[in-house]
């Protein structure tokens, strides 16, 4: 009986220790690269234990402190990456940013210097290529816990539209209706620009090049809605609510996980929305069948447009041009050159179209209406500001 009892005990250990051996050998070979995978990203599923008879022991408490061990040392280690990745980046675009408001200052003298309809065509692609640029640079820089780095004055809602119009490639197809009588407050004006683009660029590239993008305003008792339809693909239900996770802001971004090529409209608007108070929807689908996208500002980032003053009469002399010298000895009316400096945002904006000029060789910059072609150099103008001063936020700018 001893002996057998023995016996009996000795394979029931051997069978202990061929389960722990297979736990051990399940733990891995499957669970801890399953584990890696997924704190890398992929959508893959970590495995459990191997035999569940042995959840309650002493043995599955102790592969479990190494899973969790292992699954903290492997987040460090990414989050490590990351801050390194970022830090890199955020240098980067400190320095091309700095090329390109350079380079926006000498686009913005031979605008004023030169008067060739053809010149002015090439230098408005130039200069829509430079806008692209910046904003992209922006957008990484953000993305990447910078702030926007520019604090510009109140703009008109209408303006602020124009000025993310102008920043995306096909803003040709950006139809925008009504205006409104508020503006944005100067804080929030470059975030909202930035967050808008993104928003108007995702739906002309997911729409087919035929199609407009629509833009209208909603006023709301305690804000206003800028409401962007488009006629595109639409979204996937995995795909809209990963959107709706970024928008929220609260998600951290990982701009390892953003795809290739990066996919930042989404993320990059959640992030701009929980820092300046506003928010963005993509809930809905357009009734043109695609996606409606709405920004949706709240009274705190919203002030009264400022009326202009009135423009002199056609046939009053100008406040700073002598009554001398506005005629000629025979009477005449006496043309006046004004240096670029003083040239007012009209007449600039009227100089600048290239539709003015051979449109059959000016492409689809030529196609475009003279009022399509002025609201864009407008709203270009505004989007960029006239002003150049340091965001106060936090201290931190990106340029």
């Amino acid at each position: 009986m001893i002996l057998l009892a023995f016996l009996v005990s000795l394979q029931r250990l051997k069978f202990q220790i061929r389960l722990r051996d297979e736990e051990a050998h399940h733990l891995v070979t499957r669970r801890l690269p399953a584990l890696m995978d997924a704190e890398r990203g992929l959508p893959i599923d970590v495995p459990g234990p191997l035999r569940p008879n042995l959840a309650d022991t002493a043995f599955q408490h102790e592969l479990q402190t190494v899973i969790g061990q292992f699954a903290g040392f492997a987040d460090e280690t990414r989050q490590r990456a990351d801050r390194a990745a970022k830090a890199t980046l955020i240098s980067t675009m400190r320095g091309v940013q700095s090329l390109a408001n350079e380079q926006q200052l000498a686009i913005t003298e031979m605008q004023h210097e030169h008067d060739d309809p053809g010149v002015l065509a090439g230098l408005m692609k130039i200069d829509h290529a430079n806008s692209q640029l910046v904003r992209r640079a922006q957008a990484t820089a953000v993305l990447c816990g910078t702030w926007p780095g520019r604090q510009r004055s109140a703009a008109p809602v209408l303006d602020v539209v124009r000025g993310a119009t102008s920043r995306i490639r096909d803003y040709l197809r950006i139809e925008a209706h009504a205006e409104s009588e508020l503006a944005v407050s100067s804080r929030a004006v470059e975030p909202v620009v930035l967050a808008l683009a993104e928003l108007l660029d995702n739906a002309a590239r997911y729409s087919q090049p035929a199609t407009q993008v629509q833009v209208h305003f909603q006023p709301a008792h305690n804000g206003l809605s800028i409401v962007v339809d488009d006629a595109g693909v639409g979204m996937s239900p995995e795909s809209r609510e990963r959107a709706k996770a970024l928008l929220t802001g609260r998600e951290v971004v990982d701009i390892n996980k953003l795809g290739d090529p990066p996919q930042i409209g989404f993320a990059l608007a959640g992030v701009l929305a929980a820092r300046y108070g506003f928010k963005v929807f993509v809930e809905a689908a357009s009734p043109y069948g695609g996606m409606r996208a709405v920004l949706f500002l709240p009274n705190e980032l919203l002030t009264k447009t400022e009326t202009p003053a009135p423009a002199p009469a056609m046939n009053e002399p100008a406040a700073n041009e002598p009554a001398g010298q506005q005629e000629t000895s025979s009477g005449l009316p006496k043309r006046q050159r004004r240096s670029s400096t003083t040239v007012p945002t009209r007449a600039r904006d009227q100089g600048n179209r290239p539709d003015q000029g051979n449109r059959a060789e000016q492409g689809n910059w030529g196609r475009g209406k003279p009022s399509v072609m002025g609201a864009w150099q407008r709203g270009s103008l505004t989007g960029r500001g006239s002003e150049d001063k340091p965001d106060d936020e936090e201290g931190t700018t990106a340029s």
